[in-house]
């Protein structure tokens, strides 16, 4: 049986939601599948990703082959790596123990990545937040100018016509 690891969508309409699954190649892209391996929510950024690796190394070794996108999240949570890892372990072109640490040192890089992105989005919000406040302020301020120019400029006809009026009486 032919097997892929792809994404199943879940959600509603405009909130997409997928499973990362392993399924036959045969079933619909929604319909019954072998194995749940994770969830991936495109919606947040960074994009929210869980992924059994174990599961989804397991799925490989029988000959899964992972869709275009599914790839790509694989790689980027370090299951594709694993699994390359593994396979020089294999081969006796590394212990196990120089594997894992490898993978360890490139999943503690990666998270560092991760959390300075989030930290970026994080300040671009809030300098985002004060620059619509000043800006707001500033407004403001220029609309509160031109309304006591206005108001001087009512103030000095009426002046004007007081000291005419007054000027006729006498």
């Amino acid at each position: 049986m032919p097997v892929k690891i792809r994404l199943q969508r879940h959600g509603k309409k405009g909130k997409p939601f997928y499973w990362v699954v392993a399924a036959d190649v045969r079933a619909s892209r929604d319909g019954k599948f072998l194995q749940k391996l994770g969830t991936y929510n495109p919606t947040t950024n960074p994009a929210q990703i869980e992924l059994n690796i174990d599961e989804a190394i397991k799925w490989l070794h029988f000959g899964a082959q992972p869709t275009d996108t599914a790839r790509r999240i694989l790689s980027y949570k370090g299951v594709m790596l694993k699994y390359h890892l593994e396979g020089g372990v294999k081969k006796g072109a590394l212990t196990k123990e120089q594997a894992d640490a490898k993978f360890a040192a490139w999943l503690t890089e990666k998270e560092q990545k991760i959390n300075a992105k989030k930290e970026a989005l994080q300040k671009g919000k809030v300098s985002a937040k004060q620059e619509s406040v000043k800006a707001e302020q500033a407004y403001s301020q220029k609309r509160k100018e031109a309304i006591a120019a206005k108001a001087q400029a009512a103030e000095a006809p009426a002046e004007s016509s007081e000291e005419g009026a007054n000027e006729t009486e006498v």
